[in-house]
């Protein structure tokens, strides 16, 4: 439960940030992006599919197909896009869209326990604590802009970032139920993430060469945490 408050807070914490900076630039969006996705890739492969390999390769290919094809669908049911103008519709698309993919973030986060590594489990949490700051910043401002009150904005981002704590406890929970699907749980969770990251936090957060050193720099943090831990 501290670990689900954790993640979801964090979306929370930067839904305030947002409302407090209103508006961050896309160049700082961009370098916050790239980083966030280096520590989360490297949560993924080194507190998701590390464990999980050494149990059962077969369900763990399986695993991240079904990831991935799940985030598939889910993207195309909700047409997930950053808005291309500030239409009302466009802008509560991707409030919901964030809302909708926190879930198998939170899932993940859960997940994660049921290896009971306590490192790797913090590890994939940490990284996605850290990713849902600068993505409750960026739900915020768009929807001030279509003229949402100031205290509907942050109650809307800040239920964005619950959402994932709805999921951090069912993932908790699923495995706990099913532990011999542990191998296949971990890697669909993986299969998720591998589809945000390289799906959405890469291609915003790298459009300039210096994203690419961000994205580094959060790997190269995690590998160092990996080995501390």
């Amino acid at each position: 439960m501290i670990t689900a408050l954790g993640v979801g807070g964090a979306t929370i914490f930067g839904a305030l940030l947002g409302f407090l900076l209103r508006k961050v630039s896309a160049r700082l969006t961009g370098c916050l992006l790239s980083f966030c996705a280096g520590i989360m890739l490297a949560a993924t492969v080194f507190g998701l599919f590390a464990p999980a390999i050494t149990l059962d390769l077969l369900l763990c290919l399986l695993g991240t197909i079904a990831g991935a094809v799940f985030m598939d669908l889910l993207g195309r049911f909700v047409h997930r896009s950053r808005p291309e103008s500030l239409s009302q519709n466009k802008v509560l698309l991707f409030v919901a869209a964030i809302a909708i993919h926190n879930l198998p973030e939170g899932i993940a986060a859960g997940v994660g326990f049921g290896t009971e590594n306590i490192s790797d489990a913090l590890l994939i949490a940490g990284g996605i604590a850290l990713q849902n700051i600068p993505e409750g910043m960026v739900v915020i401002g768009p929807l001030l802009e279509i003229g949402i009150s100031k205290q509907k904005a942050l109650l809307i981002g800040a239920g964005t970032g619950l959402i994932e704590v709805i999921g951090t406890v069912l993932g908790f929970f699923a495995i706990n139920l099913c532990s011999a699907l542990l191998p296949f749980a971990l890697t669909f969770a993986g299969g998720t993430m591998l589809f945000i990251i390289c799906g959405e936090m890469i291609p915003e957060g790298c459009k300039e060469s210096s994203g690419i050193y961000y994205l580094l720099a959060g790997f190269n943090l995690m590998v160092i945490l990996t080995a501390v831990l």
